[in-house]
């Protein structure tokens, strides 16, 4: 099984854009478009990797990160944030709260897609 990706982002043409490209990867998609339907999911859909953006409505990544890495029931959830927030100060955060990796837009679809499957794969080895 590739997985299941959980991607949290509220700009229509990145989620479009993300969806088609995990798809090709034969991952199975649910998308979040804000912080609280993000929450929802994570519950309801249980993913292996969220792919996080920073800036969005309700809740930010920073805070959803944050959330995933506190609950023990989410603790294999792997995230790759994926945010146009690029300074230095922004990624140590991110990565600081427990984020797997971090990508700033924009971003290339291929090195994307290779990333994701490197974490995906690593955590497989893992279990």
């Amino acid at each position: 099984m590739a997985g299941k990706i959980l991607i949290v982002d509220d700009e229509p043409n990145i989620v479009i854009s993300l969806e088609f490209l995990m798809n090709q990867g034969g991952y199975e998609i649910e998308v979040a478009r804000d912080g609280k339907q993000a929450v929802e999911a994570l519950d309801k859909f249980q993913p292996d990797l969220v792919l996080l953006d920073v800036m969005l409505p309700y809740k930010d990544g920073f805070e959803i990160c944050q959330m995933i890495r506190e609950n023990p029931k989410w603790k294999h959830i792997k995230i790759v944030m994926l945010t146009a927030k690029g300074r230095e100060m922004d990624i140590n955060k991110g990565l600081a709260l427990g984020a797997d990796a971090y990508i700033t837009k924009p971003f290339s679809t291929k090195e994307l897609l290779e990333k994701v499957q490197e974490i995906l794969n690593n955590s497989s080895n893992d279990a």
